[in-house]
């Protein structure tokens, strides 16, 4: 008899097949943009805010020598903007003088970028690169990870520890995006279409209000 996160993983795929990414970009550098734009921001609003973005800069010395006040009204919308701003300026200038101007396909390397951590390395590493390198724990993962039982931790770190465990290295990438799109379309975070749900019968927290 197959585990229970085993058949969870079938079911997913079964209904998800192999999602792309939430977030639009046309190459890696646009990718870690709009990551850093994600944090504390939903998916449609950034691409909403870098339709315009990526049409505006280009390139990564576009980037890297734009005007911070004009570059905080771009993106004034995505929240928390002045850091965002800084980060994703300062990232430009390191990735234009250190990299010639190509985002590395290294892990560590990316890390060292303001404003990237675990979720956005990841992102980056297992969509532009398709290296799995981690999964990626945004609010969607964390919360739908908690419900099923996959996860007894808060902390997105202990999450993705949790789950690289038990998720194959082959499914990393596609697992994170099977669940955010799980979680737009029925477990929403306030109101789980649980009476729909495909999962309801493995789900520990099924048609608990």
């Amino acid at each position: 008899m197959l585990q229970p996160h085993k058949k969870i993983l079938l079911l997913l795929k079964k209904h998800y097949g192999n999602p792309k990414c939430a977030l639009n970009y046309k190459n890696p550098f646009e990718l870690l943009v709009a990551t850093i734009l994600s944090a504390q921001c939903t998916d449609e609003r950034v691409n909403i805010v870098t339709e315009k973005l990526f049409k505006k800069y280009t390139t990564v010395k576009d980037y890297a020598s734009a005007d911070i006040r004009e570059f905080e009204k771009d993106i004034y919308s995505t929240g928390f903007y002045r850091n965002k701003a800084k980060n994703i300026i300062a990232t430009a200038k390191m990735i234009n003088g250190i990299y010639k101007g190509r985002v590395p396909k290294d892990f560590d390397k990316l890390l060292e970028f303001p404003g990237v951590a675990r979720k956005t390395a990841n992102c980056v590493m297992g969509n532009a690169f398709n290296i799995p390198s981690g999964v990626v724990v945004d609010t969607h993962v964390s919360r739908i990870t908690q419900r099923l039982g996959l996860t007894k931790n808060t902390d997105p770190n202990k999450i993705e520890q949790d789950l690289i465990k038990i998720i194959p290295k082959s499914e990393w990438i596609n697992f994170s995006h099977m669940l955010i799109w799980h979680g737009r379309r029925i477990c929403d975070a306030r109101r789980p279409k649980c009476e729909i749900c495909f999962l309801n019968k493995l789900c520990p927290s099924a048609g608990i209000k």
